[in-house]
């Protein structure tokens, strides 16, 4: 088999996976699109590896061992991600990522700090604290 023919395959799944990071909204299918770009990585990786072993005689399939590690790192990664899209979830209610730019900034009248006029004594001395 030609090395052209995963290497067509991954750069399909590179692209793929690079327009939903770019064009997707919702949080968890970026994460979606993250595993792709992955995947066609750990495809270029083992594709790479076959060809070069059938080259070389030594063959220490190195490319198969760091697939084992993307594939690793990946599986934390999407751990973790979820773990904070869930925990977001909680929160605001959406996992819409254009609608959680503002997570520092309050969100209506009733969310945002008072003046100093309106402040309390305890608060104005945990503020100059």
């Amino acid at each position: 088999m030609h090395l052209a023919y995963p290497a067509v395959l991954a750069a399909l799944l590179f692209s793929t996976g690079l327009y939903g990071v770019l064009a997707r909204r919702n949080a968890i299918l970026v994460l979606m699109s993250v595993e792709l770009m992955l995947n066609a990585v750990n495809l270029n990786l083992v594709a790479f590896d076959v060809w070069l072993s059938r080259t070389a005689r030594e063959t220490l399939h190195s490319g198969q061992a760091l697939t084992l590690f993307t594939i690793a790192i990946a599986a934390a990664e999407i751990g973790i991600g979820l773990a904070i899209v869930l925990a977001v979830h909680r929160n605001r209610g959406t996992a819409d990522i254009d609608k959680l730019r503002d997570t520092a900034e309050p969100h209506g009248p009733d969310e945002a700090t008072g003046t100093d006029d309106e402040k309390t004594e305890d608060e104005k001395a945990e503020a100059t604290a």
